[in-house]
């Protein structure tokens, strides 16, 4: 199985050794400049004595007044720099008029001032100077010369080629950057090694639903997974239960449906059959055909609404709609079975929103208002109220007919159960499914007086903060 992103191993890798290496990097140009640091140190030193060393043989000569330096260089004064034939060494001894004394003439001068203090007990100064074409590190001594002629203050250059010093660095920042290297291979492995260990749930759970049978929808366990991989079992837990319910609500639908339109249908082929051999009338047979498609058709109708139901509440969040004229538009919808019956009908709402589906909640008031149409005796009283009940919408459905039993009033929420012969069972069960999508909830209330049922209150209550924006 491919995938368009970067592995896990592969980022953590990515994530961690990259900036590691800018590090090594960043820390090996720093490294570099205090070994060459480090190596200027140690060797000025070595120059500051050489320096030392020559003019501790420097002498004045000459008549009083007009004292002259003299210098004698001896070999031991360089000696220091004999181990290395890489370093090339330069001097050059300069009098009390800076005058050439010995050494190499062509050495370029020193022109500056010597700092007022350094790390060492001496008139001494260091700093780099180009001569004949390359770098070199350059000492400044000044010396003090007396003698019965005169006294003054003698120059002395000592210059070296840097060949040693960079190579000393280079040789600490190498052995240096191969501990480092093999420092990144350590983490390296470490990482492969850890994510291998720590993915290992994530590929158990992945073996595990590769494995599964295409019916099997149980939870998943996976043991020994870590408190991180929890929300990922669990989240692959909750879509395997929504899948399974609805696997199980479309199989309910597909059983109930057979079995529910195979009644009508097989009524109709007996109608049918009757009429052709001539059994009853064409016009009485057409008519029974008539009522048999209008109850096939209102089931089939009110079967698709029911699995419609469950169709909208996996669409999660729904549009703000006005529950006022919703109802209105049901009543107006239905008033010609209500004048049919000569119903004193009465309706009374308030401006309500809330997040729901319109085809939920105009199914919602059609259903209930329909059945107590159904019903209502001629000549009663039919009202229907929308009103505010604290935070809660309250819809309530008000008929005078004769009421429902106790023991019948949760069972008529659930599909196919009627106390109506005529009735398919599926309105008061779409309405519960409807109100169970908002988070309402909804009853059947008998309406007693003087000890006497006096009609039915279908009340549904529904939240206002229902499917509120996230």
């Amino acid at each position: 199985m491919s995938s368009g992103g970067l592995s896990l191993r592969r980022q953590l890798l990515l994530g961690i050794l990259l900036p590691v290496l800018g590090l090594v990097v960043f820390n090996a140009v720093g490294l570099y400049r205090q070994a060459l640091q480090a190596a200027d140190t140690a060797y000025d030193r070595t120059l500051l004595a050489s320096a030392k060393a020559i003019g501790e043989m420097l002498e004045v000569d000459g008549e009083p007044g007009a004292p002259r330096l003299k210098s004698t260089v001896l070999y031991s004064a360089l000696e220091a720099f004999e181990a290395d034939n890489r370093s090339r060494i330069f001097y050059r001894v300069s009098g009390f008029q800076e005058e050439m004394v010995s050494g190499f003439e062509d050495l370029p001068r020193w022109r500056n001032d010597v700092p007022t203090s350094n790390i060492y007990a001496a008139l001494v100064h260091f700093y780099d100077e180009q001569y004949r074409g390359e770098t070199v590190r350059m000492a400044v001594l000044l010396q003090p010369v007396a003698g019965v002629a005169g006294q003054g203050m003698a120059t002395i250059q000592v210059a070296e080629t840097l060949e040693l010093r960079r190579t000393l660095a280079r040789q600490m920042l190498i052995d240096t950057l191969w501990r480092q290297a093999a420092l990144l291979v350590v983490i390296a492995l470490l990482v492969i090694f850890v994510v291998q260990r720590a993915t290992r749930p994530v590929r158990a759970l992945s073996e595990a639903l590769r494995n599964r049978a295409e019916d099997d929808l149980s939870p998943v366990l996976v043991a020994g997974s870590p408190r991180e991989m929890q929300p990922v079992v669990d989240a692959t837990n909750a879509v395997m239960a929504r899948l399974a319910h609805l696997l199980e609500h479309q199989k309910r639908f597909v059983r109930d449906a057979s079995h529910q339109l195979r009644t009508p249908l097989a009524v109709l082929k007996t109608q049918v059959q009757s009429a052709r051999r001539g059994d009853v009338d064409a016009g009485l047979a057409l008519q029974e055909i008539a009522v048999t498609v209008d109850r096939a058709t209102e089931l089939a109708n009110q079967m698709l609404a029911l699995a419609k139901v469950e169709q909208l509440r996996q669409q999660g969040d729904a549009p703000r709609v006005e529950v006022e004229a919703i109802v209105r538009a049901v009543a107006l919808d239905l008033s010609a079975l209500i004048a049919d019956r000569h119903l004193d009908f009465e309706i009374r709402t308030i401006a309500v929103s809330l997040r729901a589906h319109e085809w939920a909640v105009r199914e919602l008031t059609r259903n209930l208002l329909h059945n107590a149409i159904k019903h209502s005796p001629p000549n009663g009283r039919l009202s229907v109220v929308l009103a505010l009940d604290g935070n809660d919408a309250l819809l309530s459905v008000s008929d005078d007919g004769p009421g429902i039993p106790a023991e019948l009033r949760q069972r008529l929420f659930q599909p196919f159960s009627t106390h109506d012969p005529g009735g398919s069972g599926l309105g008061l069960a779409i309405c519960r499914e409807i109100v169970a999508t908002l988070g309402g909830s909804i009853s059947l209330d008998d309406r007693i007086q003087d000890g006497r049922v006096q009609g039915l209150d279908a009340r549904v209550r529904l939240p206002l903060s229902a499917r509120e924006d996230r």
